[in-house]
């Protein structure tokens, strides 16, 4: 999974997630990509598992970039503690998503094979998704 090597705080606050992407909006590597439509926190496990699905169904063909990486450090409180006592210790580390995000882009493989790749991965992520195709030039 993926996690930063070091942070320079180890507890941050939630923060606001709003508004479209202004960085990251346009497919920089591949061909194919997939795009977010909506703002949401994206955990490095939903990360691995959409790239796990992608890879498994190219059958490790053509070449997949991952475009978001988790920063965030996301707490939690253990069960059965009363309210108080401090912020929770981190549980796991989350990328924040805007919508129009690139998150995956992917090249060397056909477009059919590439929609298909992406559709898979979609479900694995808790943001509604659409496949987009870099426009020549």
């Amino acid at each position: 999974m993926l996690m930063p090597n070091k942070l320079k705080v180890r507890k941050v606050r939630k923060g606001r997630n709003r508004g479209i992407a202004t960085s990251n909006n346009a497919i920089a590597h591949g061909q194919y990509g997939l795009q977010s439509l909506g703002n949401e926190r994206i955990t490095s496990r939903q990360i691995e598992a959409a790239r796990q699905a992608m890879t498994r169904y190219t059958k490790r063909g053509g070449k997949i970039w991952i475009k978001i990486f988790p920063h965030t450090p996301v707490t939690k409180k253990p069960q059965d503690v009363k309210m108080g006592g401090g912020k929770g210790n981190p549980e796991y580390f989350a990328a924040k998503v805007q919508a129009g995000t690139v998150m995956f882009e992917m090249g060397g493989v056909p477009e059919d094979q590439a929609r298909e790749a992406m559709r898979l991965a979609a479900h694995k992520l808790p943001v509604k998704t659409r496949f987009i195709v870099k426009e020549e030039s």
